[in-house]
């Protein structure tokens, strides 16, 4: 994506934007990227302290919304390192690698940091230089561990979020800001669908009345909580309203008739549980700013299948 540029809306025709464009939506500046008009935050200047900064950020980010137990300081790498080479059973040695991805860029994290610290001192630090090709080889070796670790919920690892790291440090800060814009677009596409999706399969049966304003609420303020950072001032009012939207669809009493079967009963319940299992997809995909496409699909058949039994019911 090109370089962010300012547009005069009462100029463009709607359709004519461009990946990079911006404008002023009432009074928040936005920037347009694959169809969604997505907060625009002025990258800092570049620097290598403000790159350390921004790869702290991430790598807290990370690790937050990863698996618990792999965040593994970065001095007992050896350790980590050898624990991992020796297991043998697959499944314990999936967790290992996971703890030395966390290791790796917990190192990387150090050396960056020292790296920091010399610049200030005043010595002049190269892209050649030592230090940054240990930097560069940590965070590469932790990408490529990247499939051993999981979403705290169990789900699929988070590939794009596990590489932002690695971006921060291979790519210019300004670069970087344009990246996370395509990054929260094809979020934001995820949401949209997998409200589409909810809508159709489940919202729109008389069983599931009156949880169509919940669910369309709900993909709104979810896309808002993609895009704002927590400095931002707006946040202190977009996070409460998206935990309430989702406590409000998971406390929603879907309509079981009086004189229903048994196996009717059970299927609006398997929708209700449908519809909370959809809620908790987008929050995840809204808290991480990443598309979550293997369990996006996974939950997408879940609801044709659900579609399928439907027919077996009368309405």
């Amino acid at each position: 994506m090109r370089s962010a540029r300012p547009v005069q809306p009462d100029a463009a025709k709607p359709g004519t934007f461009s990946n990079g464009d911006l404008q002023q939506a009432n009074g928040i500046q936005k920037i347009f990227c694959d169809g969604y008009w997505i907060r625009y935050y002025e990258p800092p200047p570049e620097s290598f302290s403000a790159k350390k900064q921004l790869l702290d950020a991430l790598t807290r980010r990370t690790f937050h919304h990863t698996e618990p137990g792999i965040n593994t300081p970065g001095d007992r790498l050896d350790q980590v390192r050898r624990a991992y080479l020796e297991e043998t059973d697959p499944q314990r040695k999936r967790v290992n690698a996971a703890m030395l991805a966390g290791s790796l860029f917990n190192r990387a994290t150090d050396i960056f940091t020292a790296i920091v610290d010399l610049e200030e001192r005043g010595i002049v630090i190269t892209e050649d230089d030592d230090l940054m090709k240990q930097c560069e080889r940590c965070l590469n070796e932790a990408l490529s561990l990247c499939d051993n670790v999981k979403h705290y919920s169990g789900e699929e690892g988070v590939d794009e979020l596990w590489g932002e790291p690695v971006k921060v440090f291979t790519m210019s800060i300004a670069d970087y800001y344009l990246s996370r814009y395509r990054k929260i677009a094809q979020a934001m596409k995820e949401i949209d669908q997998i409200g589409e999706i909810i809508n159709v399969t489940i919202c729109a049966l008389p069983w599931f009345k009156g949880s169509y304003p919940l669910i369309e609420g709900f993909i709104q303020v979810a896309k808002s909580e993609s895009e704002v950072l927590r400095s931002d001032p707006d946040y202190l009012r977009i996070w409460p309203e998206f935990v309430a939207d989702g406590e409000k669809i998971l406390n929603f009493q879907p309509h079981i008739p009086e004189d229903a079967s048994t196996s009717l009963e059970r299927h609006i319940k398997r929708g209700f549980n449908l519809l909370c299992a959809g809620k908790n997809l987008i929050t995840w995909i809204a808290n991480i700013r990443v598309p979550m496409p293997v369990s996006t699909e996974q939950y997408l058949k879940k609801c044709e299948e659900y579609r399928e039994n439907t027919l077996k019911f009368p309405e």
